[in-house]
């Protein structure tokens, strides 16, 4: 599951737009997330993780973008037969 927000806050302030890219760092072996923004907050993440980058405090490693795909499904659903009746006696 991704969060349904940007990542960013601004004035101490959640951002309330849902995210249009999940953020990674890619290296030599391998692909961490670090997060999702929005477009508005691009610019504003890949500064940031530079920084921390030069600092030290995350990996190093090329930061990428990938646009999040919505994806629905009419498929998954919930009845009374799907429920689990759990006794804690």
């Amino acid at each position: 599951m991704l969060p349904d927000r940007c990542s960013v806050k601004e004035s101490g302030k959640q951002c309330v737009n849902p995210p249009v890219f999940v953020v990674s760092i890619v290296d030599d072996k391998d692909e961490y997330m670090v997060g999702v923004t929005c477009g508005r907050h691009k610019q504003i993440v890949l500064g940031k993780i530079g920084i921390l980058q030069k600092e030290g405090k995350i990996h190093s490693g090329k930061i990428n973008f990938s646009i999040l795909k919505a994806v629905g499904t009419a498929c998954a659903h919930g009845d009374m037969d799907d429920f689990v009746q759990i006794d804690m006696k």
